[in-house]
């Protein structure tokens, strides 16, 4: 295997690479025979390039980088592929002989080495893969690529917060810091990457009682990283702007209305992507999530005194963010809804009422999200130890009891997720998703479970929707029904931060044998079919036959799906 690289001293990536199974997939597919390869764009930071490497990983290919620094200078991207001097013309034929060529940065290539690279992709001979910056100048013949449909764009979507969870599982930092760094860092890795380090060296991560965790509160570490986002905001030249900026920031989470705000510097704030207003009121927030804790971080003194909000300002937007889950919770609804100010308050380490943090719990349980119900809880035990409802919250999300007890209406529901529906008949609201799921579990019909449990997932309870699809393996009589049903309990119940319950204790892979295990296990971990036969010592053909052979079994054709179906962990009952 030969790999041709500019730089041989670039060091690996510090964090494994964790999740975008469906975009590895794609990538890969888009290499075999009879494709021309790929273009992959996104922001700065979001992963493309480490992608893309963990795509190619073990072929023989080529790898070209542009620079702004030699963007002017013809070829500079290809010098170590080509000799000094060379045309344009002889360029394409030297690079056709290279079956895989991997173009990063493409955005910063010189215009004879786009030119070339589009030629190449005309040509069809060399197969491509192309990383693009989103939202920055292109060359024309870069961005034809796509436009003109010479290969297939696969725009990179920010990592969503599970997989940031799983990516940052080693570090120990407990769900709410996690979902802090997320939303902060909106996808950009290597701003996740700086935070992070940041956190530990500075001392900003204090040990969560009992958990073995670390948690983030109080002020965001002004990084040199974090100062390059800033840029933008620091370097606004007219009267008015910066101070704008700052009143936004200190009023965050909640919005300013335009009363009483310069139009003027909104609109050229707008104007270039710095505040967002909303259509519907016209209030006023800065546009990302890392302007208002950076500008807070970065302001003197006496300028954060003076902007400063009271202790209590807060109170009554808490109050209404608790009562749209209250009512969220009675309309069995808990999709997820904006819920800014609680999670203001805890980031910033201000005090979190009791009340509001038992309520923020049992949401995320009921979503499934059971180390979420947990932090959410003990975060209201450190403002109120001895608060009831925080102890209980607790006491359900870490799994020390059974299904909660009461008469309300989740309460009865219990009896359904415990293979009991006889228990609630004729208590749970007609014609609700708990009554449906109830009448199919009493009259064992398998695809009647199946759609109560999507109707389940669609209302935002994972949890429970993973139970109805594990009943509906029990209840269908086509095997091949109750795989599509096992694979997809197991694949929600992965979601549901390792919850285990009664219902899903028993549930099961599928009939694999002990060779189709061991080859969905390697897949799930992103080894190519090529790789895997290397290291089993088998072809790849053979690979490919027990992967098709296990799809059948667990009754799902998705590569993408199979690390959220192997080596399910046990983890406490909920």
């Amino acid at each position: 295997m030969r790999t041709y690289e500019q730089d041989a001293t670039t060091l690996e990536p510090p964090w494994p690479f964790t999740g975008r199974e469906d975009e590895l997939e794609l990538v890969r597919g888009a290499l075999t025979a009879g494709r021309h390869g790929i273009v992959v764009t996104g922001p700065a930071g979001h992963g493309k390039t480490r992608l893309i490497t963990e795509a190619v990983r073990g072929t023989d290919h080529a790898r070209v980088t542009g620079t702004p620094e030699a963007r002017d200078l013809p070829f500079a991207a290809f010098a170590h592929l080509l000799r000094d001097g060379v045309s344009a013309h002889r360029a394409v034929q030297i690079l056709s002989a290279f079956r895989l060529l991997v173009v990063d940065d493409a955005h910063l290539l010189d215009e004879a080495s786009a030119a070339v690279v589009h030629q190449l992709a005309v040509q069809g001979r060399t197969r491509l893969v192309v990383a693009a910056v989103d939202a920055l100048p292109t060359p024309g013949a870069v961005s034809r690529l796509w436009t003109g449909e010479l290969l297939p764009r696969l725009p990179l979507a920010p990592l969503p917060r599970e997989d940031t969870a799983r990516l940052l599982a080693p570090a120990g930092l407990e769900p709410l810091t996690v979902r802090r760094l997320h939303h902060v860092c909106q996808g950009d890795l290597r701003l996740l990457r700086d935070l992070v380090a940041a956190l530990g060296g500075c001392g900003r991560l204090v040990p969560v009682p009992g958990t073995g965790e670390r948690a983030w509160r109080g002020a965001l570490p002004v990084t040199p990283a974090v100062r390059d986002r800033l840029a933008p905001l620091l370097r606004r030249p007219a009267p008015g702007e910066r101070d704008t900026l700052e009143r936004l920031a200190f009023a965050e989470p909640s919005p300013l209305p335009l009363d009483g705000l310069d139009l003027d510097v909104l609109e050229r704030l707008e104007a270039d992507g710095l505040i967002a207003v909303d259509d519907r009121d016209g209030a006023v927030t800065l546009a990302h999530p890392l302007y208002g804790p950076a500008l807070r971080a970065t302001a003197g003194r006496v300028r954060a005194r003076r902007l400063t909000r009271g202790a209590d300002a807060h109170g009554p937007a808490v109050d209404a963010e608790q009562r749209l889950l209250l009512r969220r919770i009675e309309e069995l609804d808990v999709r997820a809804v904006p819920t800014p100010v609680g999670e203001w308050l805890v980031a910033e380490g201000a005090a979190l009422p009791a009340g509001y943090a038992a309520v923020r719990a049992r949401y995320a349980r009921l979503r499934g999200e059971l180390r979420d119900a947990e932090a959410w809880a003990r975060e209201g035990l450190r403002q109120t130890p001895q608060d009831a409802h925080c102890r209980d919250e607790l006491r359900l999300a870490v799994g020390e009891s059974a299904p909660a007890g009461g008469d309300d209406v989740y309460a009865r529901y219990d009896a359904v997720r415990l293979g009991a529906p006889q228990r609630c008949a004729g208590r749970l609201p007609a014609g609700s998703v708990l009554a449906r799921h109830a009448d199919a579990l009493a009259r064992a019909d398998g695809a009647a479970l199946d759609r109560a449990a999507r109707d389940l997932e669609e209302r935002g309870f994972l949890l429970f929707a993973a139970e109805a699809h594990a009943q509906a393996v029990r209840a269908h009589r086509d095997p091949r029904a109750a795989r599509r049903s096992r694979t997809r309990a197991v694949a929600l119940a992965r979601r549901c931060q390792g919850a285990r319950t009664p219902v899903l204790a028993g549930l099961v892979l599928g009939e694999l044998t002990a060779r189709q295990r061991q080859i969905v296990t390697l897949a799930a971990a992103g080894l190519s079919n090529r790789e895997i036969a290397e290291k089993l010592t088998l072809s790849v053909r053979t690979v490919g036959n027990h992967l098709y052979s296990a799809y059948t079994r667990l009754g799902t054709g998705d590569r993408g799906a199979l690390p959220w179906l192997v080596e399910l962990p046990e983890c406490e009952p909920a």
